[in-house]
Order: C-alpha cells, then sequence, then structure tokens
C-alpha cells in the first residue's frame, strides 16, 4: 500500500493544477447587464433637481454600455480567430519542448515520489502535442500541394 499512497502524493501536484484549470475555465466576469439595469433604475429615482448628479450617473451607464458592446465585439473576433486556428509552427515548437522536457524528466531522480506520474503526463502531453503538431503539418502540406497543383504550367 505504501506504493499508491506514494503515487497518489506524486499526483496531487498535477490534480491541483488540474483543478486550478478547471475552476479557472468557470470563473464570471462582472455582470455589466445587472450593473446597467440597477443604475438606469437608480438614474429614474435621482430628483430632477440633480441634473449634474443624472448627467454624471447617465455618463456612467453609457460607458458601461460601452464596454459591454466593446467586450462582445472582442469576444466574437477571438472566438472566430479560435474557431480558424488550424495549427503552425507554434504546435511544432510545442511538441519539441514537451518530448525535450520529458527526456529531461527521464534524467531526474526515479526515487522522487512523483517522478512516476509526471513522467507518464509528460508521455501523454507530447502524445498530444505531436498530434497538433502533426496535423498543422499535414494541413499545410496539404495546401501546398492543392496551390501546387491550381497554378498554371509554363
Amino acid at each position: 500500500m505504501p506504493g499508491f499512497a506514494e503515487l497518489a502524493l506524486g499526483a496531487a501536484p498535477i490534480a491541483g493544477g488540474a483543478l486550478l484549470g478547471a475552476v479557472a475555465g468557470n470563473l464570471k466576469g462582472p455582470d455589466f447587464r445587472g450593473m446597467i439595469a440597477k443604475d438606469m433604475d437608480l438614474l429614474e429615482r435621482i430628483p430632477e433637481d440633480q441634473p449634474e448628479l443624472k448627467a454624471r450617473l447617465k455618463a456612467s451607464i453609457d460607458q458601461r454600455i460601452e464596454d459591454l458592446i466593446n467586450t462582445t465585439e472582442r469576444s466574437r473576433e477571438l472566438r472566430l480567430a479560435a474557431l480558424s486556428y488550424t495549427g503552425n509552427w507554434r504546435d511544432v515548437v510545442v511538441f519539441i519542448c514537451a518530448v525535450l522536457f520529458t527526456i529531461v524528466w527521464w534524467n531526474v531522480s526515479h526515487d522522487r515520489s512523483n517522478w512516476l506520474v509526471m513522467f507518464i503526463v509528460m508521455i501523454i502531453l507530447s502524445v498530444v502535442a505531436g498530434v497538433y503538431a502533426a496535423r498543422g503539418l499535414l494541413r499545410a502540406v496539404g495546401r501546398y500541394m492543392s496551390r501546387r497543383n491550381t497554378e498554371p504550367a509554363q
């Protein structure tokens, strides 16, 4: 049983990183629409004898609406860029770095409690990075070959 305990203890940093990534993906930003609705309600409740205060609050509401529109446009652009991503040289660099780190990790003392878990994770990451790199290279070669076949003969 000490082997399982060491394995679990060695996997703790990797599991913690995975949990941190999962939590970071679920974090929500401020609710601009809710804040705008509350500010619009507050704007209606300000008496007419305070035009300066109403103007300042109206400017704040307009700024939040502008921020909301800019954020929506920016997220749409990022989403389109992410969907159109087909791979490039960075995938190859990540693959090379993952393989090199796996080789370096092989030379670390095997007596460490997290050595085996980290080595397995590095092999899996190297395979995943290799798949992405190969996919990008195959697409690049395919585009090159199709472009070469469609060029007029001289």
